[in-house]
């Protein structure tokens, strides 16, 4: 690996359990050498102790998130002394932005979701200020990455210029081989436990489905863990709820289920996906989804190839896609052969990556550019 082109990577909170797809898209850099850079450190399975992080006793982040600028941050990352910094999430990239600038390194923001979808529409002096910062990220960055189309929309519904955004699809390792394990569980769950992901619609289609109930699992963690523990209870749905797990841990039971549903929607407070890391993780090992026509999610599930869509908030379809699936074999083993063949075709980590490189190339070479103009 070359260490003469540096990243620093930057999430103020460095690293929750649920951002996988931040750590496995900086390790698969192979021409460029990340250094992963946050404000403070939020002990999960993602989290490194070799990981820089700017306020390790929390004095001054404060001072940051008020200002947007913190000589501390400045100070880490002159001694990383990166050649771009990358940062995640709209409102992380204000934070980061003013250190960057003064660093004269070029700034590039990927945004996820709720940075150019929730946040924006937050009401009084709160949504005012969010927006003014992140008009002036989109306005200090090099280039803006949104990892959807709908979120490409988004970021310039709110600002961005067009020209500097850029959609660029996050990749997922794919295995040389789908794992032969016993199947466990028939539906599977993965991820935050937040309205966005629909987990009522998915616990009352399951109520709905009977001889026999689908025994499902569902993984993550979030504050409706314990409203939809009781949901499920009261429905009596055959769950199994077992917290956040590692990336590894999840891979082993996506392997040991048949479907994965991911019942997203638009939240009452607007909040959207942008393209869930899970549904390209589950498809690498050969699982057909049940899903809906939500955000990103068909730029990854052909309907009727891959899975099967169902518009946002509908149980009963949701229930019809879960029962057909689960009622035909055939039909599983096919999607889900094809479901990775298109990952493996359009998704991998590898290449997605390269391409991903690509982009910090451009924006480093525009940055020398303009410095010699």
């Amino acid at each position: 690996m070359s260490t003469d082109r540096r990243v620093a990577i930057w999430r103020s909170a460095m690293l929750p359990g649920s951002e996988t797809f931040i750590r496995g898209q900086g390790d698969a850099l192979a021409r460029w050498t990340p250094t992963y850079v946050g404000a403070t450190r939020i002990e999960s399975a993602l989290s490194r102790t070799q990981d820089v992080i700017a306020f390790p006793d929390g004095r001054g982040f404060l001072r940051l998130r008020l200002t947007g600028a913190s000589p501390r941050l400045f100070q880490t990352l002159s001694e990383v002394r990166p050649e771009l910094v990358h940062a995640h999430f709209g409102g992380d990239g204000w934070l980061v932005s003013h250190s960057a600038g003064r660093l004269g390194v070029p700034l590039v923001v990927t945004v996820h979701g709720h940075d150019v979808t929730r946040q924006p529409t937050a009401p009084g002096a709160k949504g005012v200020r969010y927006r003014r910062n992140l008009q002036t990220v989109f306005r200090r960055a090099a280039m803006v990455i949104a990892v959807s189309e709908v979120i490409r929309e988004q970021a310039v519904r709110w600002g961005a210029d067009p020209a500097k955004v850029r959609v660029h699809h996050t990749g997922v390792l794919v295995p040389p081989a789908v794992p032969m394990v016993p199947k466990r569980w028939d539906v599977v769950f993965v991820g935050r436990f937040t309205a966005k992901k629909g987990i009522d619609d998915l616990l009352t289609a399951l109520a709905s489905m009977h001889s026999p109930r689908p025994r499902a699992l569902f993984i993550g963690d979030g504050e409706l863990m314990p409203a939809m523990r009781a949901r499920a209870e009261d429905l009596r749905v055959d769950a199994t709820f077992v917290g956040s797990r590692s990336p590894e841990a999840v891979q082993r039971h996506l392997a040991e289920s048949r479907i994965l549903a991911c019942p997203s929607k638009t939240a009452p407070d607007g909040d959207t996906e942008g393209l869930p890391t899970t549904l390209l993780e589950a498809a690498a090992l050969g699982l057909p989804v049940a899903a809906t026509r939500h955000s990103g999610i068909p730029e990854a599930v052909v309907d009727g190839e891959t899975g099967l869509l169902i518009p946002e908030a509908d149980p009963a379809a949701l229930a019809g896609s879960l029962t057909r699936l689960l009622g035909d074999a055939e039909l599983r083993h096919r999607f889900g052969v094809q479901a990775r063949r298109r990952v493996s075709t359009h998704f991998d980590l590898v290449e997605q990556t390269r391409r991903l490189e690509e982009l910090y190339d451009e924006s480093t070479a525009a940055a020398r550019l303009a410095s010699h103009r």
